[in-house]
């Protein structure tokens, strides 16, 4: 979340909005985006029920849910999506930027 925090500005000026959701319950999530300053919207799933929409794997000899990536239109249209292998695997701004300017 790191990268993301930092290329933040760069989604900005294209006008794009990011959503992270994340397993833990409502508390502590507010509490983690609180402490580290996260500039972006956050939503609690400890029920899994956003990301089980999405598809999103859970992998317990990894740590848990594996990151997922999408790119949603405006009219709600799902325009890319990525779901990693590995907690490492996540694309790079700059793909994600592009991706964004061809819509």
């Amino acid at each position: 979340m790191a990268q993301l925090r930092q290329d933040y500005d760069k989604f900005m000026e294209i006008g794009a909005v990011i959503i992270v959701v994340g397993p833990e319950k409502p508390k502590p999530f507010k509490r983690y985006f609180e402490e580290h300053n996260l500039p972006f919207i956050g939503i609690a799933d400890p029920e899994h029920n956003l990301m089980g929409l999405y598809e999103q794997q859970v992998k317990l000899l990894k740590m848990g849910r594996m990151p997922a990536q999408f790119i949603i239109d405006k009219v709600g249209v799902i325009r890319f999506s990525h779901y990693s292998k590995a907690m490492q695997d996540i694309p790079k701004t700059e793909e994600m930027l592009k991706l964004l300017g061809e819509l």
